[in-house]
This record gives C-alpha cells, sequence and structure tokens, in this order.
C-alpha cells in the first residue's frame, strides 16, 4: 500500500478537510553505481575537509551560506525551523482560477490528494463545486521546510495536487540570446498555409500509452544481453549535420504528403510488424520494467486502440 507523503488538511473560508498527499508518478530510471574498473568494487564517497583532507564525521556538518567574499555564514537547523512559514499541516486555498489561464510552465510535481475515511462527504462536496465551477484551485502549503505554491484540480472526481513554481524563478526568453532578431523574421502567407496543413494533417487526440522511453528500455535490453554472455555491439550514429533548410516549402510540402500518406495506413499495420519483431522470451530487465507498471493501463491501451481504430477511417475520407 503506498504511504503519503505529508498529511494535513485542504482549507477553504472556515472548511477543513483532512486529506493525504500521494505522489501521482513514479520516475523510470536506469540508475548505474561507480565501480572501480580494475577490481570491480563499488566507489564511495566521503565527506573531507578541503583543509585538513581529513574525513569529517556527519554530526559536525552544518549548513553554510557562501557571501560574495567567499566566507560561510553558518546556519544551525534550530534557526531555520523558527522561519518556517506558518509550518502547519493545512493546504490553504487562496483563490479559483480557470485552468486556461494557468500556464504549463508553472507547473512542477503531480499529486494526488486523498480524503481521510471520516471526511469523504466535505471532500467530495469541494470536488463537485469545483468541477461545475470549472475552477482551479491555486493554494499555498508548507512541506519538508519548503513552502510550495501548488494549483489543486479535480479530475474524475478526485482533486489533483500540482506543486508550482514562483513567478520569479521562471527565465524570461527575452533573457535568451538564441532569440535575438527571431521577431524579425517574416514568413509568407503560402509558408504559413502550407505549416497549418501539416499541423492538421498530424492532429490527433493526445493518449499517452503511445509513448514510451525507447532510450531506457534500449538500455535495458544492453544490460541483460551483457548478463546472458553476449558482447554488446556499439555502434556509434552518423553525425548530422544541422544547416538551414535550403527550400522551406519543398520541406513543408514534403512533410505533409508523408504525414497524409502515414495516416492513410492500416491502423494495426505497425502493431501487427512490431509484434513481430519482439523476442520469444522477455528478458530480466524487460520483467522488471513490465512488474513496475499498474495493472490498470491493459484496459486503458484497448480503449485507446478502439479509439484510434474508430477515428482512422473518418481521416481518410477528408
Amino acid at each position: 500500500m503506498a504511504r503519503p507523503i505529508w498529511s494535513g488538511s485542504v482549507s477553504f473560508g472556515l472548511v477543513n478537510i483532512p486529506v493525504k498527499l500521494f505522489s501521482a508518478v513514479s520516475r523510470k530510471n536506469v540508475r548505474f553505481n561507480q565501480i572501480e574498473a580494475s577490481t570491480g568494487a563499488r566507489i564511495k564517497q566521503k565527506r573531507v575537509s578541503s583543509v585538513t583532507g581529513e574525513e569529517v564525521d556527519y554530526a559536525e556538518i552544518v549548513k553554510g551560506y557562501e557571501l560574495p567574499s567567499g566566507e560561510y555564514v553558518t546556519i544551525a537547523p534550530e534557526e531555520l525551523d523558527a522561519l518556517d512559514p506558518e509550518a502547519v499541516k493545512t493546504i490553504d486555498l487562496q483563490e479559483f482560477v480557470d485552468l486556461v489561464d494557468i500556464d504549463p510552465v508553472f507547473y512542477d510535481s503531480p499529486y494526488y490528494l486523498a480524503p481521510s475515511p471520516d471526511t469523504q462527504k466535505p471532500y467530495k462536496l469541494l470536488v463537485t463545486a469545483m468541477e461545475e465551477a470549472g475552477k482551479v484551485g491555486i493554494a499555498k502549503f508548507v512541506m519538508r521546510s519548503k513552502q510550495y505554491l501548488a494549483a489543486i484540480r479535480p479530475v474524475d472526481g478526485r482533486l489533483m495536487l500540482s506543486t508550482m513554481v514562483y513567478a520569479d524563478e521562471l527565465v524570461a526568453p527575452t533573457a535568451v540570446e538564441l532569440f535575438d532578431g527571431l521577431d524579425d523574421v517574416e514568413v509568407t502567407d503560402r509558408e504559413l498555409g502550407m505549416a497549418r496543413q501539416l499541423i492538421s494533417s498530424l492532429e490527433a487526440d493526445f493518449e499517452p500509452e503511445k509513448f514510451s522511453d525507447t532510450y531506457r528500455l534500449a538500455v535495458l535490453e544492453m544490460i541483460d544481453r551483457k548478463v546472458a554472455g553476449e558482447e554488446a555491439i556499439i555502434a556509434a550514429p552518423a553525425e548530422e549535420e544541422m544547416g538551414s533548410v535550403v527550400d522551406l516549402m519543398a520541406a513543408l510540402e514534403a512533410s505533409v504528403a508523408e504525414a497524409k500518406k502515414a495516416r492513410t495506413r492500416h491502423p494495426t499495420a505497425k502493431a501487427e510488424s512490431a509484434s513481430k519483431k519482439k523476442p520469444a522470451k522477455k528478458t530480466t530487465a524487460k520483467k522488471k520494467a513490465a512488474a513496475k507498471k499498474p495493472a490498470k493501463k491493459a484496459p486503458a491501451k484497448k480503449a485507446a486502440a478502439k479509439k484510434t481504430a474508430a477515428k482512422k477511417p473518418v481521416k481518410k475520407a477528408s
């Protein structure tokens, strides 16, 4: 059973609803350790003094803030605790806004907000009211000695909380030198029309199950081949020159033609071809990756496939 990473309550007006915070994302990465090549022993890192070179006991380590002069101001844990911004277990809903008014660049990490068993009624009331109003709650709360800005939105009868970055943490595009001169570039109506046609030819319903981390899967397959005693053959990809587009219109027209051709193919052709290429046995790493996937995903994929198959003929007729 999943463990909550935070417990408290959602507060709006004079109403308090006890909730628990659960992570909505499980990061999947291939992790490596540092190993000594000659012995195969794992490398351990030690905390040493930059002055004496001797290892420092963890109890002797304190936080320090570096000044422009190179000197440090040391801060004790209790001093930071005294500055905690209202370190209470409350998510204070301060205002309600439209979802479309929030730029996705502000979103950080997603979480589920679950009610306690005895407070499901007020929780359900808040979810229903927010769904009917079509609003997203903007709130502040403290977790692990840090104050967060958050957006709380109703999703399928549940509340999801997304931590957000503050406005002063964003890097303005005007501060990026690579965009210099972009405002002076002009495009023709013909070029714009062809670009719109290309976008239209690639329109689709978002189905997240169609996408996967192919690099991570390739690394897992390589590891399994090594475990099985096979020699991994690494071929460096040929470098492509990233030059400017010589004929923009020709590239756009070719892209539109290729996109239309791809959309008229049989919906299951790629799936059948991929199934033929799959090995008879799943490797150990693949089993580990598959084991981490929720069991609920399978029905979603079938539904998505049916949905896509139903829409393909319509696209073809147009």
